[in-house]
């Protein structure tokens, strides 16, 4: 198996489970709600409907890249909570300040993450060398299916 599948996998599954977890642990998810945002349990709800079908959507040769950007969306979507999470340590003191403001950045990785095993990265052509000495080019772009 190659590595953009198996990232793709994991990407895939890292965010099916994280969304399940807004159903099966949504008091988590409520705790680090903006206070200025409304109806909090129904902004949890979707958000970790939107995860589950944007990881399963990853799957999908077919909707990969729509589940992509659906993913990035998202991903932006649920930011202010991570900046509240960094602004109120008080109300977190599971976490270390470190960790708070760690998980900020750490959004960029979990983009990048998803726009490489969508296939949204533009196209990375690595030249390797035959036997014959002759160049050929390979895509790291997933197959699709």
């Amino acid at each position: 198996m190659k590595v953009r599948q198996l990232g793709l996998g994991a990407c895939a599954l890292f965010f099916v489970a994280v969304g399940v977890t807004h159903f099966t642990h949504p008091a988590f998810f409520l705790k680090i709600m903006p206070p200025a945002l409304p109806a909090h349990l129904a902004l949890v709800y979707l958000s970790g409907a939107f995860e589950i079908l944007g990881g399963l959507g990853l799957l999908v040769p077919r909707t990969r890249r729509f589940a992509g950007w659906g993913l990035i969306a998202l991903l932006i979507a649920v930011f202010p909570a991570n900046l509240y999470m960094a602004s109120a340590p008080e109300r977190f003191p599971e976490f270390s300040r470190a960790a708070l403001y760690g998980r900020l950045p750490f959004q960029l990785v979990f983009a990048g993450w998803v726009l490489w095993a969508a296939g949204i990265f533009p196209q990375v052509e690595e030249e390797s060398r035959g036997s014959s000495g002759e160049s050929s080019h390979t895509s790291c772009q997933p197959p699709q299916s």
